[in-house]
């Protein structure tokens, strides 16, 4: 082990990570490459296991590395169901490296997607790299767990949406994202090159301005009820978007 694989496992304590892959090889191949990089790793060959483990694990798990061709439920159901009563970070694994099943799973709520077959080091770097911001949102919500604006509020613990009547409002893992974005910067202009970093958590290499434009379109239709009242999401024509109201935080 040289001195920086040394110094990298202090980084990383003893994460606790799932495998949930049917394919007891790769179940295997994964878990070892883990372990080595100084993780702490329990597997699951199915949706049933994984909820379990879940569950009833001694430690709590980190994150959880999803394969989406599973038996019974696909790895983008697990995902959703997941996303809805968890914000564990989950990495996507699959032999299909298909955009459309790539944007499908960051969609869902995924963090990240790795198609197979996969460079080790790159991997274990992407895992890494998820913990690091999964690690930093905690320290985000320990600073203020609700933010309120115009109305709405957004349980940062929760990662819910609050329309002012009250009613939760869905949003992918990449409109909360951008959301978030903006309510930690508000009524400063946020470029697009700046919006793109956002987005590369959901979007790995892909996002683009276009992109953004459109999670930020879709982000509008839900917080802005209808083209007659004030704007929420100000767009600064040749620099990016503004986010109008004042926020406070709790």
């Amino acid at each position: 082990m040289t001195e920086g694989e040394r110094d990298q496992r202090l980084l990383d304590p003893e994460a606790h990570l799932l495998i949930v892959e049917d394919d007891g090889e790769m179940r295997l191949l994964v878990s070892r490459l883990l372990r080595e990089a100084g993780f702490r790793v329990s597997g699951a060959r199915d949706g049933r296991e994984m909820f379990e483990v879940l569950a009833n694990a001694a430690a709590p798990v980190d994150l959880v590395v999803l394969d989406i061709m599973l038996p019974g439920a696909s790895g983008l159901d697990l995902c959703r169901r997941l996303r809805a009563q968890s914000a564990v970070p989950v990495i996507m694994l699959t032999a299909r490296g298909d955009e459309t099943d790539r944007v499908v799973g960051l969609e869902m709520g995924a963090d990240d997607y790795v198609a197979k077959p996969f460079a080790p080091r790159e991997f274990v770097a992407r895992v890494r790299a998820v913990l690091r911001r999964a690690r930093a949102d905690l320290g985000r919500e320990a600073a203020a767990r609700r933010l309120r604006f115009a109305g709405w509020t957004l349980d940062v613990k929760a990662r819910e949406l609050l329309s002012p009547a009250g009613a939760v409002v869905d949003l992918s893992g990449a409109e909360y994202d951008l959301l978030l974005a903006f309510l930690e910067h508000p009524q400063r202009v946020l470029t697009r090159e700046q919006l793109m970093e956002v987005a590369k958590r959901r979007m790995s290499v892909e996002a683009s301005d276009r992109a953004v434009d459109v999670q930020v379109s879709r982000l509008r239709r839900k917080i802005e009820p209808d083209d007659e009242s004030p704007p929420i999401i100000k767009t600064v024509r040749g620099s990016g978007y503004v986010f109008v109201p004042a926020v406070s935080r709790e």
